[in-house]
C-alpha cells in the first residue's frame, strides 16, 4: 500500500450528507463536488472516499473522473464499486461486510489498488487481518446519525480491542468529533473517519478538516 503512514484524516464525502434533500443538475452537482475535494486537499488532506448510495454506476463513474481530475495528488477510494475504480482512475475502494468479498474487491481494484474493509466487533476484525485488505476500519465508535444501518457502538475500548487484533491500519469512524477524536487515537487508532464532522460542520469542510489536522 502506498500510504505509510496512513493519514490520520479520512474524510468520507457521502453524497446524501453533502446534498440531502437537494436535486441537483449535474453541472451544479459536479462543481460542488470537485470544490469540496479541491478545498480539501489544499487543507492538507490525502486520502477521501467517496460513498453514494443512491445513483447508478454511470452517474458515479462520471462523478468521480470529475473528482480525479480537481484533487490529481490525493488518494481516492470509492465506496463498494470496485469495478469502477480502474475506469475512473481511482487508487482503491472500500468494502463492507455485505459489498463484496475482500477477494473479489481486490481482483476488480487491481493490486496495487487500496483495499479497505469495514468491521463492527472483534470476531470481524480478527478475520479482516487475514484477508488481502491494506486497512482495517472499525465501528461504529459512537453513536451516529450519518448511517442509518449501523451496528452496536464499540467505545474507545472496542477502538483499542481491535487495535490488538491486527497490525494493520487501524481507521475508527462512527460519531467522531473534534472533541472526541484525541480519545479515539489514544485508544490505537491510526485514522479516524469522518462524513457529518467534515461536510455537516458549522464552519466550511476545508476549516473542519484544519481542525482535526492540528489533532494529531
Amino acid at each position: 500500500m502506498r500510504l505509510h503512514p496512513f493519514p490520520p484524516l479520512y474524510p468520507i464525502l457521502d453524497f446524501g450528507c453533502v446534498f440531502a434533500g437537494e436535486a441537483p443538475d449535474l453541472r451544479s452537482r459536479r462543481e460542488r463536488l470537485c470544490g469540496l475535494v479541491t478545498a480539501l486537499a489544499e487543507a492538507g488532506v490525502q486520502i477521501l472516499q467517496y460513498r453514494n448510495k443512491v445513483d447508478e454506476d454511470s452517474l458515479v463513474l462520471e462523478d468521480a473522473m470529475a473528482m480525479r481530475a480537481a484533487a490529481p495528488e490525493m488518494t481516492l477510494l470509492l465506496n463498494d464499486r470496485a469495478a469502477l475504480v480502474g475506469q475512473a482512475g481511482w487508487d482503491g475502494v472500500h468494502v463492507g461486510q455485505s459489498d463484496l468479498a475482500p477477494a473479489e474487491a481486490r481482483a476488480l481494484a487491481g493490486s496495487k489498488g487500496i483495499l479497505g474493509l469495514s468491521t463492527h466487533n472483534e470476531e470481524q476484525v480478527g478475520l479482516a487481518d487475514l484477508e488481502p485488505v491494506d486497512y482495517i476500519a472499525i465501528g461504529p465508535v459512537f453513536a451516529t446519525s450519518s448511517k442509518a444501518d449501523t451496528s452496536p457502538v464499540i467505545g474507545v475500548e472496542g477502538v483499542a480491542r481491535a487495535r490488538q487484533l491486527t497490525h494493520k491500519p487501524l481507521v475508527a469512524i462512527g460519531g467522531i468529533t473534534l472533541a472526541n477524536a484525541r480519545s479515539v487515537f489514544d485508544a490505537g487508532a491510526d485514522s479516524v473517519a469522518v462524513i457529518s464532522a467534515i461536510f455537516g460542520a458549522a464552519c466550511s469542510p476545508a476549516e473542519a478538516a484544519r481542525q482535526f489536522l492540528r489533532i494529531r
